[in-house]
């Protein structure tokens, strides 16, 4: 499974996060501790925000610890909210495409974890997309059909956009007995606002951390050192922290749960 880290706070060099600590993204894509997959080394991704309202994007198929323009730009590159990203494949090419973070206007998405039977379910996932986002549709991952059928779910709500999605799929893997697989630990956010979700059918969802301060709040596949101020994320629980408010941890699908209620 992929290793990745988001960041929000004061704008700070990446290297402080992805090249740095003890256990950093680096050295998780060498050997992960908390993944089935303890090698990532399927491409990485780097997706940051600075003046414009779009993020930016470095995406390379190379293994991450054998890129040495990773090490530079994470020295020199200053962000109040990225992503980082490496990726282990689970089935599509390893392409620039299919590398994370997505991005689709200013928002910007990267997920752990996989649609079972994807060759079964991708036409059916492809058609959660509206027509005005399948031109942004450039890869080949469930991740970014994913992501950009949240998009078309509506974005003024991203957490419901996201639950819309996640139901449909969870539905669709729970037509065979037994049910597909289905892992969702993901993150996504519009430059300002940063959600984190961890969720899972017919499976144990990958793990989800946080830390937040004055500085900030940051997000991670597993801790990048031994301090002990890490908050596991429960399963089937989302990560919320809007612009200027402090991070709430709330359970997935609980508008719904309440109003049958």
């Amino acid at each position: 499974m992929c290793r990745w880290i988001a960041y929000r706070g004061e704008t700070t060099a990446l290297e402080h996060y992805v090249t740095e600590p003890e256990h950093s993204l680096v050295s998780q894509s060498i050997h992960a501790l908390e993944s089935t997959a303890s090698i990532n080394g399927d491409g990485f991704g780097l997706g940051w925000y600075d003046h414009h309202p779009e993020p930016g994007l470095y995406r390379e198929i190379r293994p991450a610890w054998s890129d040495d323009n990773l090490r530079y730009l994470c020295r020199h590159l200053r962000s109040h909210l990225f992503f980082a990203h490496v990726r282990a494949a689970t089935g599509t090419p390893i392409t620039r495409p299919n590398c994370h973070p997505f991005a689709s206007g200013h928002w910007m998405f990267m997920h752990n974890g996989f649609v079972g039977s994807w060759s079964r379910l991708r036409r059916r996932v492809e058609a959660m997309i509206p027509d005005k986002l399948y031109p942004a549709r450039i890869g080949t991952t469930d991740s970014e059909a994913m992501f950009l059928a949240i998009m078309g779910a509506g974005m003024d709500h991203p957490v419901a956009a996201a639950e819309a999605v996640l139901s449909q799929i969870t539905n669709l893997a729970n037509e065979t007995d037994p049910g597909d697989r289905f892992r969702f630990t993901a993150a996504l956010t519009n430059g300002k606002d940063l959600y984190a979700f961890r969720y899972a059918v017919n499976d144990k969802a990958n793990t989800l951390y946080y830390r937040e301060s004055e500085r900030g709040i940051v997000i991670v596949s597993e801790p990048f050192d031994r301090l002990t101020d890490w908050v596991a994320v429960p399963e089937s629980h989302v990560v919320a922290a809007l612009h200027g408010q402090r991070a709430r941890v709330q359970p997935l699908f609980q508008r719904q749960q309440e109003a049958a209620e």
